[in-house]
Formats: structure tokens, C-alpha cells, sequence
């Protein structure tokens, strides 16, 4: 028989918290450029691009927002299990 002890897995890198941080970035920095839509045409169904772009800020800025927290989340989750921990924090 082996004298092998279980080893845990290594802690994460900073990789999916900085993936993470540059998603929001872009998800809070685009609205900032008021200059790329701050114009009527080209219309959508009648729209104005300045609303239906909005709209699409919206979109894709809950989109960033729930990719950012799946990342956090599976960097969280990794950190624990490399520290022996269970779900809420205590020893496992």
C-alpha cells in the first residue's frame, strides 16, 4: 500500500478576478461614451439609435454583470475548497 495523503487542490490565481473586474469595466465605461450615440440615426422600427442603443447597453451590461458574477463565484468556490473549507465558511 501507498503512504499517499490527499493533497488539496492549489489556490486559484487573481486570472478570473481580474477577467472579472475588466468585464464591469467595459459594462461601466461604455455607457460613459456619450459621444457614440449621442445621435438620431440610424432609426430601428422608428426608434432613434440613441434609445434602442440604450436599450441594448442594458442588455448587454446585465449580461457582463452575470458573467462577472459566475467568475467570482467559481474563483470563490475553488478558494474554499484550497483552504479545506465547505460551503459557509467552516472546516470541512
Amino acid at each position: 500500500m501507498s503512504d499517499r495523503t490527499p493533497t488539496r487542490p492549489s489556490a486559484p490565481g487573481p486570472g478570473r478576478l481580474i477577467a472579472a473586474s475588466a468585464v464591469l469595466a467595459v459594462a461601466i465605461i461604455v455607457p460613459m461614451l456619450v459621444w457614440t450615440y449621442a445621435r438620431t440615426s440610424p432609426e430601428l422600427a422608428g426608434i432613434p439609435f440613441f434609445y434602442w442603443y440604450q436599450f441594448l447597453l442594458v442588455v448587454v451590461s446585465v449580461a457582463m454583470t452575470g458573467i462577472a458574477y459566475k467568475l467570482v463565484v467559481s474563483h470563490d468556490r475553488d478558494r474554499r475548497a484550497a483552504q479545506g473549507l465547505d460551503r459557509d465558511g467552516g472546516a470541512a
